[in-house]
């Protein structure tokens, strides 16, 4: 669990008013002091993210954020930081300080909130006592004892639980039990020797829970290993090799991508499949924002910094401006572009995924994904939806 990555956790993050005792908590939630503690307002400035094991539930990612409403200099930005948090989360800890609670108060949305009253040890049991009669569901925390932290952890492994009922699974809502996948990895210069990139690795873990047989293959050996088996549910292959093994793969045999797979999994494929229908109306000169989530070395073949850069501009022929973006965040002037296309998404966690999907729909803007866009432009995109069809 402990090399499970971000991108893979649940995300709980630790919001509230300036010292109102959140890093104090956050730390005591860890068993460590990771968050620097003082009663200097805005000691906490950027969001401190730390992996952890809640027992009985899993591997999470516990976030401890700058305080909301704070004052001081560097406020606005701290805040907005804070505010950045909110759309990769999927479970809040909002506190507050116990004897300041009927002031403080803040919207998180749809996002499951436990509300933690702190400072119980300074407050008298008649304050106590009437935030209870109001907040039954909250949970109270003495400082010096910490009384309160194991039934917050209760709550937040009920809670986590409850999401959990959402199917995360890549295949197994697609292939059938004991169905055989094949699995094309094609071995270049983005991939380093002795290691496979993530959305693999994924894909090969969610055949195993769903005791689907994997069959990995190079682009090279295809031909041998489909002559080799008799059946074959799924050919998944790297978006970058989609023209090559189609060109292998039997019509009959339903073909997929790696990242179409994920984004299957963590947002709505048909609105990436959606965004694709606006390349044919692109016009010389529109902006096209290349979002990707995670900062890497570049290659001479970068996907998104060369491949699909050049084979947009040779699908549309038209001479389009790209502007590459990385990292959670996203510009502020996301109405200036005509088309989004994000990566795979593999390092980026499924709460963002759907809150940046949600934001350019509400703008209408037309977003895609490397994978999506690939098959798109390949000619191909008809062939690989076909394997999501009613599972949107």
């Amino acid at each position: 669990m402990e090399k499970t990555p971000l991108s893979l956790r649940k995300y709980v993050a630790v919001f509230g008013p300036t010292n109102a005792g959140k890093s104090t908590l956050f730390n005591a939630i860890l068993g460590q002091d990771v968050s620097i503690v003082s009663d200097v307002e805005g000691t906490t400035t950027d969001p401190v993210t730390k992996a952890m094991e809640l027992i009985p539930y899993g591997p999470i990612a516990l976030v401890d954020t700058a305080g909301l409403g704070d004052k001081g200099v560097l406020g606005k930005a701290r805040e907005k930081k804070t505010r950045d948090i909110l759309n990769r989360c999927d479970l809040v800890i909002y506190v507050r300080d116990v004897s300041l609670a009927d002031e403080e108060t803040a919207d998180f949305g749809k996002v499951p909130v436990v509300n933690v009253y702190t400072k119980c040890d300074i407050a008298g049991k008649e304050t106590i006592e009437d935030i209870k009669k109001k907040d039954a569901d909250g949970v109270f925390v003495f400082e010096h004892t910490f009384d309160g932290l194991k039934e917050l952890r209760e709550k937040m492994v009920s809670l986590l639980k409850k999401l959990d009922d959402e199917d995360e699974t890549l295949l197994g809502n697609i292939v059938p039990t004991k169905g055989i996948v094949v699995l094309v990895i094609p071995i270049d210069s983005a991939a380093p020797k002795g290691r496979l990139i993530l959305p693999q690795v994924q894909t090969i873990r969610d055949c195993l829970d769903h005791d689907i047989r994997a069959v990995a293959t190079t682009v090279e050996m295809l031909d041998d290993t489909l002559a080799s088996l008799k059946r074959i549910d799924l050919v998944v292959t790297d978006s970058q090799a989609f023209r090559q093994v189609a060109e292998i793969v039997p019509d009959e045999i339903p073909l997929t991508s790696f990242s179409m797979l994920l984004a299957n999994q963590k947002g709505k494929i048909t609105q990436l499949i959606k965004g694709t229908k606006v390349i044919p109306k692109l016009l010389d000169g529109d902006k096209i924002l290349m979002l990707e989530a995670c900062t890497h070395a570049t290659t001479h073949d970068d996907i998104g910094k060369v491949k699909i850069p050049a084979l947009l501009q040779k699908n549309t022929g038209k001479n389009l401006e790209f502007v590459h973006f990385s990292g959670y965040d996203l510009p502020e002037d996301i109405e200036e572009y005509k088309l989004i296309i994000q990566c795979g998404g593999c390092m980026i966690n499924k709460k963002a995924i759907q809150n940046r999907l949600a934001l350019f729909e509400e703008k209408g803007i037309p977003v895609t994904n490397y994978g999506v866009v690939l098959a798109y432009l390949t000619g191909i995109l008809g062939r690989a939806e076909k394997v999501f069809e009613n599972k949107d």
